[in-house]
This record gives C-alpha cells, sequence and structure tokens, in this order.
C-alpha cells in the first residue's frame, strides 16, 4: 500500500490552516500554539512540521513579539509533491529510484531493474499536478468554517 506519512499530513493541514487564517505571503503570521488549537494537532508536532517547512521553503518564521509563521507563496503555487518530498524523501513506489544504486541487495540480478521508472515519473507528475489549493477548502468554505468570535474580531 503507498502511504504518505501522518507529518505529510499533517503538513497539509497547516498549510491549509495558515491559508485560511489568512497567513499568506506578507499577510498575518499564525503561532504554532495557534495553529495547533485550530488544527487539534499537538503542538509540539505543529512546531516540528512548521520547521520542516520553514526548511523547505514552504514557509517563513517572523521573530518578534508578533512573531508566527506565514506562507512564502499562494498554495496554488504548491505542489503537493513538494510537501511530500520534504517530508517523505523522493517519490517512489519501490527502491530503485531513477538510477539509483545501492539501495537492493538483489539490483545486480534484478529482471525488473529500471523498468519501474515509467512508473515512478507517472506518480511524481500526476502528485505534482495537483496544489495544496486543490487540497484546502476553498476561502468561502474556511469562512463559513471559522468560530463566530474570530469573524467577531474581524
Amino acid at each position: 500500500m503507498l502511504r504518505l506519512s501522518k507529518l505529510t499530513d499533517y503538513a497539509v493541514v497547516v498549510l491549509a490552516r495558515l491559508a485560511q487564517e489568512g497567513a499568506g505571503p506578507g499577510g498575518r503570521v499564525q503561532t504554532a500554539p495557534g495553529l495547533a488549537t485550530t488544527t487539534g494537532i499537538a503542538e509540539p508536532t505543529v512546531a516540528k512540521v512548521l520547521k520542516i517547512l520553514g526548511q523547505a521553503g514552504l514557509v517563513e518564521g517572523v521573530r518578534g513579539a508578533r512573531g508566527g509563521y506565514r506562507l512564502t507563496r499562494p498554495l496554488a503555487a504548491v505542489p503537493l509533491s513538494e510537501v511530500i518530498v520534504a517530508f517523505d524523501g523522493p517519490i517512489a513506489l519501490t527502491a530503485c529510484v531513477d538510477g539509483g544504486s545501492g539501495l537492493c541487495e538483489a539490483e545486480g540480478i534484478c529482471p525488473v531493474r529500471g523498468r519501474w521508472d515509467p512508473v515512478n515519473r507517472a506518480i511524481r507528475q500526476a502528485l505534482s499536478g495537483i496544489t495544496i489549493a486543490d487540497l484546502a477548502p476553498s476561502q468561502e468554505k474556511a469562512s463559513a468554517a471559522l468560530p463566530a468570535a474570530h469573524l467577531a474580531a474581524e
């Protein structure tokens, strides 16, 4: 079964929440505790996800008393494949990743060595064609889902 890690799943949730909260490029910032509260993900996990997203250049940290995190670009410009690679490494169904060597003890005699390359490329291409915006709720739905207290504060 092809399955993404929980951290990758959490990363998509955190990115979607940042967009919902207006923490887009140059916009407001959100704190890790605030994101933990609104996503239901434990704060240490949110902090870990934000750190990896920051290392991947998908979010930026803002220091100071009113600091936090915000997106570095709109979700429509963030392919799902980029998030997966940041958390799970190269996208491939098998250990024989496009010309990689030394990952399998049978690679010298394997009759299908290199035959998975087209499958791996197709999967990467498909995941590159889906953006985080495609997975995130639309702004209209997101606004309706925000707590009434948040709307009253605006």
